[in-house]
C-alpha cells in the first residue's frame, strides 16, 4: 500500500492542498533555508483557525541574563488567562521548525488557545535559529528563558513548583535537552515535560525515518538538513552532545514525568517511542500516544481534522492533570 493512503483522510486532503501550492515534495522540498522560512511564514498566515481568545492577556518580556553574546536579551511572550489566580501553573512553550525556522509569532494563536484551554500561564521563548546560530545557541536561549521566569516567578505570578516544558518537533528536542540540562545543573525545577513529535535522533536512520517520507510532509532529507544546520561541523561525528541530540543521552534517570505523542506515519515515530521506552526503563513516569494516520505536523496542517482535535484534547488533559492535579 502507498503510505499516503494510510494518512488520516482529513489531514491528507489538507496535505494535497499544500502540495498543489508548493509542488509534490511540499515545504520539505525547499532546500534553501531562507526561502523555507519565508514560505512557512506565508502558509502559517494563510491557515484558518479559531479566533484568538480575547480573555488571554499577552505581554512581552526580555530576559537579559547573559545567554546571548554582547548581553542580548532572550525574548519571551507571556500569555495569562484572565481567570487564573496567582500563583498559577506555567507551561514553558518551545516552538518547532526544524531548528531553522518557526517563531513565537507564527504560533501566537495556538499558544493563546493553549493558555485558555489549560488555565495555565504560557511563556513562549524566541530562540536563535540555525545555521546562523548552531548548537548550543538555541539551547542556551531556552535554558536562560526558563531560569529567568523561575527567578521572576513572584513578579510573573507563577508557581515555580508547577512549571512544565512543552516542545513540538525541534522544540521537543530543545525541551528534552532543557530537562537534561536542568537536572544536571540542579534546576530550575520542572514538574512535567510534553514532547510532541520530538526531533531527538541526529542519525535519522530508524525504519520510520526511512519509510515515512516522500509524501509531501516532513521528509528525511529536510530532517537531515536541519540536523546539519543545528550541529554544524560536528554533524556525522561522535562529538555530538546529548544536550544537542537527546537520543544520545545514556542516563535518563531523574528527569520529570513525560507525555510523548507521535503519529504512526511520522518519520520521527521510532525515536519518540524509543525515548519513551528508555525514560520508562529509567524509572520516569511516561504517557505515550501513537496515533494511526498521523504525520509529522499533521495537527498544525489540518487543525480542524477530527484526529487533530482529539490529539489536542489529550495533550490539554495531560497538562491539567500534571499541573492542576485533575482533569477539567
Amino acid at each position: 500500500m502507498d503510505i499516503s493512503e494510510r494518512i488520516d483522510p482529513q489531514i491528507r486532503e489538507r496535505l494535497e492542498h499544500y502540495r498543489q501550492l508548493l509542488g509534490p515534495d511540499g515545504l520539505s522540498g525547499i532546500t534553501d533555508i531562507p526561502e523555507r522560512r519565508r514560505r512557512q511564514a506565508e502558509l502559517t498566515a494563510q491557515r484558518a483557525g479559531p479566533a484568538i481568545p480575547d480573555d488571554v492577556d499577552v505581554r512581552d518580556l526580555s530576559i537579559a541574563d547573559g545567554a546571548q553574546p554582547q548581553g542580548e536579551p532572550v525574548l519571551l511572550r507571556v500569555y495569562r488567562p484572565r481567570t487564573t489566580t496567582r500563583p498559577a501553573p506555567c507551561v514553558y512553550y518551545i516552538h518547532g521548525g526544524g531548528m531553522v525556522a518557526g517563531s513565537v509569532a507564527g504560533d501566537h494563536a495556538k499558544i493563546a488557545r493553549l493558555a485558555q484551554a489549560t488555565g495555565c500561564v504560557v511563556v513562549a521563548v524566541e530562540y536563535r535559529l540555525a545555521p546562523e546560530n548552531p548548537y548550543p545557541a538555541a539551547l542556551d536561549d531556552c535554558y536562560a528563558g526558563l531560569a529567568g521566569i523561575a527567578g521572576r516567578h513572584r513578579r510573573l505570578g507563577i508557581d515555580p513548583g508547577r512549571i512544565a516544558l512543552y516542545g513540538t518537533s525541534a522544540g521537543g528536542c530543545l525541551a528534552a535537552a532543557v530537562a537534561l540540562l536542568a537536572r544536571d545543573r540542579g534546576g530550575p525545577a520542572i514538574a512535567h515535560q510534553m514532547l510532541v513529535s520530538p526531533m531527538l535522533d541526529d542519525l535519522s536512520s530508524t525504519p520510520s525515518a526511512t519509510v515515512n517520507t516522500g509524501f509531501g510532509g516532513w521528509s528525511r532529507e529536510a530532517n537531515i538538513q536541519s540536523w546539519q544546520a543545528w550541529l554544524g561541523q560536528d554533524f556525522g561525528t561522535d562529538r555530538i552532545s546529548p544536550y544537542a541530540a537527546p537520543a544520545r543521552a545514556r542516563d535518563l534517570a531523574g528527569l520529570p514525568p513525560a507525555y510523548i505523542d507521535v503519529g504512526d506515519l511520522d518519520l520521527l515515530r521510532d525515536e519518540a517511542v524509543d525515548f519513551a521506552r528508555r525514560l520508562s526503563w529509567a524509572g520516569v513516569p511516561v504517557e505515550l500516544h501513537v496515533y494511526p494516520g498521523g504525520i509529522h505536523g499533521g495537527d498544525s496542517l489540518a487543525p480542524d481534522a477530527e484526529l487533530s482535535v482529539r490529539i489536542r484534547g489529550y495533550r490539554r488533559d495531560a497538562l491539567r492533570r500534571a499541573l492542576h492535579g485533575q482533569p477539567h
